[in-house]
C-alpha cells in the first residue's frame, strides 16, 4: 500500500518563501480553514513549521478542486503544486508573500470535527485541553513551546559537555529515603513485600559519582514527588542536573551563570549580564519577605517595630512584645490607585498568608487617611510616616505577627500589588543567588530539627563550632539561582566527610541504626577516600515556562498532571486488576 499516494514531501509549510517561486512542491499537513468562493478554493494548509495558503483553481485541475470542496477541518493531506507570487500579501504570515496552486492532491486522512479548536485563542476549558491533549498540541503556540524545549534541552548538553560534564544515568527504582516530599512506592513482584521508590531526585547516585571519580556528571532526568500541586509543580518533572568534584560555591555559580546566559542568547536572543547578583538567605527575607525574590520591581519592606513598639495600636505594639515584628510596604507615588474596594480585597489576600489582617495609611491631598490613625498619637503617626520615607501620594501597607508570617504575607502582597499596577515584564530578566541558607529549620510538628535543603548539605566553615552548642543558628553552602520570583534551581556544597554525615543525621533525629538502615550504602562510600564536591539541579519545566512567556508549567509539558495528580487523557491513576496485586502480595482496603 501506498500511504502518501507516491508523493514525497519537498518542504515544510512555514518554509516557503518568494525565493521559491516557480517551484514545485510537496507539502503535507492538516487542513487549519478551508474558504470556497466558486471557481477558487482556499484552503491553509498547517504543519509543525507554519501555514502556507493552498489554491485549488478549477481551470487547473478539475479533479484537484473537486476533492477540495470534500475537505473538513483536520484532514490530514498532501499537494503537489506550484508556488506563484501572492496578489494580496498577508504581512502577518511567514509565507505571507506566496502561494501554492494545487495540481493534485491525496487525502491522507479524514477526520472527524475536533472538540476543541485547533487555534491559540479557543478559550477552551483546561480540563478538555488535557483529556484531548494530542490536539492541544497541534496549536502553533504548543508546539513552540516544545520546539523551544528541545532547543534548550541541547543547548544545555552541548554546553556542559564542552564543558568536561558526562552524562550518566542512574536508576529509576531505588530504595525508599527520608529526602522530603512523600516517595511514590513501586512493589516489587520479585521480592514480594519489598518497594522500589521512584527518585525525588539523583541526590545521592550522582555523590556516589563523585566518590567514583567521574569528576564532573550531569543529567537531564525525570524526577517524582508525591505532593500536592499547583501551578509551577507537576508530581513528575525534569530537572537538568549537576555535580562536581574539588570546587568551592562561586566556582558552580560561575559555570551555572555562564550556562544560563548562553541558554538566553541562543534561545531567546537575549544578553543576560553576569555575574548574576548575591543576595544572602537573610537579606532577601528582610527587604523582599521571599526567599525567590522578584527584583523587577521595588517596594521593599521596612521594619519599623522600633517606631511602634510602644505605640497606642495594640496590634502594632503586642506583636513587638510578642517577639515578632510590623514591616509595611510603601507603595510611592501611587495612592490614587488604590480604592477603598480595592485595599479590602488586598486584605482578604494577605488574609491567605497568614495574615490577621493588614493594616494602611494613604496620604493624598487632603492628608492622611488610615482605620489605624484614631488609635496613633501626632507624634506617632509621624514616627511611623518618618520611618516608611513616606509623602504625600504614598499608601502604606503594614502587616504585624511572628517574623514567618509578616515575611510571607508581605512578600506576596509586594508581587500581587506590582502585578496589579502592570509592573511584571516578561520581557525583563533579574536574576540572582541567594546564598547563605539556614541549614536546619524546626519543624513544630515533628518537634525536632530538618534540614532545609536535604541531609547531605555542608554547613559553612564559619558555623561549625556550633554543631554542638547551637545547631539552629548554622547557615549551610547552599545557594539558589532565581529569575522573577521564581526558583529556577538550587544546590549546595556537600558533606564529605563520614564523622560530619554521620553528625548531620544524629541532628535530624535519626538514630545510628537507622542511618545505617536508610543510608548504609552512603555512608560506607564515604569510608573510601571522597573528594570534596557539590552540585546543582535546575527545574527544566520552569525555565522553559519562563523563557515561552507561559504562566502555567502545564503548558511546557507535553502530557502532564492536573492538580490531584490525575491524567485526563489516559484517566491514569487506575485501579490494578485483582490477580495484578495478588501478585504482588497487596491488598487494598478502601477507607470510608
Amino acid at each position: 500500500m501506498d500511504t502518501l499516494g507516491g508523493l514525497k514531501r519537498t518542504h515544510y509549510c512555514g518554509s516557503l518563501r518568494e525565493a521559491n517561486i516557480g517551484e514545485d512542491v510537496v507539502l503535507m499537513g492538516w487542513v487549519q480553514r478551508k474558504r470556497n468562493l466558486g471557481g477558487l478554493i482556499f484552503v491553509d494548509l498547517r504543519d509543525r513549521d507554519g501555514i502556507t495558503q493552498i489554491v485549488f483553481d478549477t481551470d487547473i485541475s478539475p479533479e484537484a478542486f473537486n476533492k477540495a470542496e470534500k475537505l473538513g477541518s483536520e484532514y490530514v493531506i498532501a499537494v503537489m503544486g506550484k508556488v506563484y507570487e501572492r496578489e494580496s500579501k498577508n504581512p502577518n504570515m511567514p509565507t505571507g508573500d506566496i502561494e501554492v496552486f494545487a495540481q493534485e492532491i491525496r487525502v491522507l486522512n479524514s477526520a472527524q470535527t475536533p472538540p476543541i479548536y485547533i487555534k491559540d485563542d479557543d478559550d477552551v476549558s483546561e480540563a478538555l485541553r488535557l483529556k484531548y491533549r494530542y490536539l492541544d498540541l497541534r496549536k502553533p503556540s504548543m508546539q513552540r513551546n516544545f520546539i523551544l524545549r528541545h532547543k534548550v534541552a541541547g543547548i544545555v548538553r552541548n554546553y556542559l559537555s564542552e564543558n568536561g560534564f558526562l552524562e550518566i544515568e542512574t536508576p529509576v527504582l531505588g530504595k525508599p529515603t527520608p529526602e522530603g516530599a512523600r516517595d511514590y512506592l513501586v512493589p516489587s513482584r520479585v521480592n514480594t513485600g519489598k518497594f522500589y521508590a521512584l527518585p525525588q531526585s539523583p541526590q545521592l547516585f550522582k555523590q556516589l559519582l563523585m566518590v567514583a571519580g567521574m569528576d564532573r556528571y550531569f543529567q537531564i532526568v525525570k524526577c517524582f514527588r508525591d505532593e500536592d500541586l499547583r501551578a509551577d509543580r507537576q508530581p513528575e518533572f525534569t530537572q537538568i542536573d549537576c555535580e562536581m568534584s574539588f570546587v568551592e560555591a562561586e566556582d558552580i555559580m560561575g559555570i551555572m551563570e555562564a550556562m544560563m546566559q548562553k541558554i538566553f542568547k541562543e534561545a531567546l536572543g537575549v544578553d543576560i549580564g553576569i555575574p548574576f547578583r548575591r543576595i544572602t538567605h537573610k537579606e532577601a527575607m528582610e527587604r523582599y519577605g521571599s526567599d525567590k525574590p522578584d527584583l523587577r520591581f521595588g517596594y521593599e519592606l521596612t521594619d519599623i517595630s522600633d517606631a511602634v513598639k510602644d505605640c497606642g495600636f495594640k496590634v502594632f505594639a503586642d506583636a513587638v512584645k510578642g517577639g515578632g515584628s510590623v514591616r509595611g510596604l510603601n507603595i510611592s507615588g501611587r495612592a490614587e490607585d488604590f480604592t477603598r474596594k480595592g485595599i479590602t480585597k488586598l486584605e482578604d489576600y494577605v488574609k491567605t498568608y497568614g495574615a490577621k489582617g493588614l493594616a494602611w495609611i494613604k496620604w493624598g491631598a487632603e492628608g492622611i487617611n488610615s482605620p489605624v490613625a484614631k488609635f496613633l498619637s501626632e507624634d506617632e503617626m509621624k514616627s511611623v510616616l518618618q520611618a516608611m520615607n513616606a509623602k504625600e501620594g504614598d499608601i502604606l501597607f503594614f502587616v504585624a505577627d511572628k517574623n514567618s508570617v509578616v515575611y510571607n504575607s508581605l512578600g506576596q502582597l509586594r508581587c500581587e500589588i506590582a502585578k496589579n499596577l502592570g509592573l511584571l515584564s516578561k520581557e525583563v530578566y533579574e536574576f540572582a543567588w541567594v546564598t547563605e541558607f539556614p541549614l536546619f529549620e524546626y519543624d513544630e510538628e515533628a518537634g525536632r530539627l530538618v534540614a532545609v535543603h536535604h541531609p547531605f548539605t555542608s554547613p559553612m566553615d564559619e558555623d561549625f563550632d556550633k554543631i554542638e552548642t547551637d545547631p539552629g543558628s548554622m547557615r549551610a553552602k547552599a545557594y539558589d539561582m532565581v529569575l522573577n520570583g521564581f526558583e529556577l534551581g538550587g544546590g549546595s556544597i556537600r558533606i564529605f566527610q563520614e564523622e560530619l554525615q554521620k553528625k548531620m543525621f544524629k541532628l535530624l533525629g535519626f538514630t545510628e541504626e537507622d542511618a545505617q538502615d536508610k543510608f548504609g550504602f552512603f555512608i560506607d562510600a564515604f569510608k573510601y577516600g571522597t573528594p570534596p564536591h557539590g552540585g546543582i539541579a535546575f527545574g527544566l519545566d520552569r525555565i522553559i515556562m519562563l523563557l515561552a512567556g507561559e504562566d502555567n508549567i502545564r503548558q511546557v509539558i507535553a502530557f502532564p498532571k492536573t492538580q490531584n495528580a490525575s491524567c485526563p487523557l489516559t484517566e491514569a491513576p487506575s485501579y490494578a486488576e485483582d490477580a495484578q496485586l495478588e501478585e504482588l502480595g497487596i491488598k487494598i482496603e478502601i477507607k470510608e
